[in-house]
């Protein structure tokens, strides 16, 4: 018998979007579990509500109905389309967040340069994202 151990549950989310003459609603009764270890993709077409729910995911969002249970920190998603700073090199993009939160100290710093490494992106570290195919840019984020 195979456990796995959940780290995400969702149950019944609902988003509703209100205007002054009418309501959205964007997603309705999604559930879901992820277990650790498990990847999932989100597919649909366009304007099913895909961007909505990732958005709640990430607590961009508050769902208007439904809840959310997160049974671990790691949960992570990327976005179509990466949220590089064409005016900063892959390096500097990757420590944004370090520097933004003033916490960069050297041995995080080195932390995300072999992490750079690690996903054969050691040679690209001082390139612009311009410079960078669309899978070497997906690994940056």
């Amino acid at each position: 018998m195979i456990i796995m151990n959940n780290i995400l549950s969702i149950k019944n989310i609902g988003k509703t979007y209100y205007t002054d003459s009418s309501e959205i609603a964007a997603i309705e009764n999604i559930s879901l579990e992820v277990n650790k270890g498990e990847f999932i993709g989100i597919v649909g077409p366009s304007g099913c509500g895909k961007s909505t729910l990732l958005s709640i995911l990430n607590k961009q969002l508050e769902p208007t109905k439904g809840y959310i249970n997160y049974n671990d920190k790691t949960i992570g998603y990327m976005l179509q389309e990466d949220a590089l700073f064409d005016w900063l090199n892959v390096l500097d993009n990757c420590l944004l967040g370090l520097k933004i939160k003033n916490i960069l100290n050297k041995d995080n710093k080195e932390y995300v340069i072999n992490l750079l490494n690690k996903y054969g992106l050691s040679e690209f570290i001082y390139s612009y994202p311009n410079n960078l195919s669309g899978g070497m840019r997906q690994r940056v984020v």
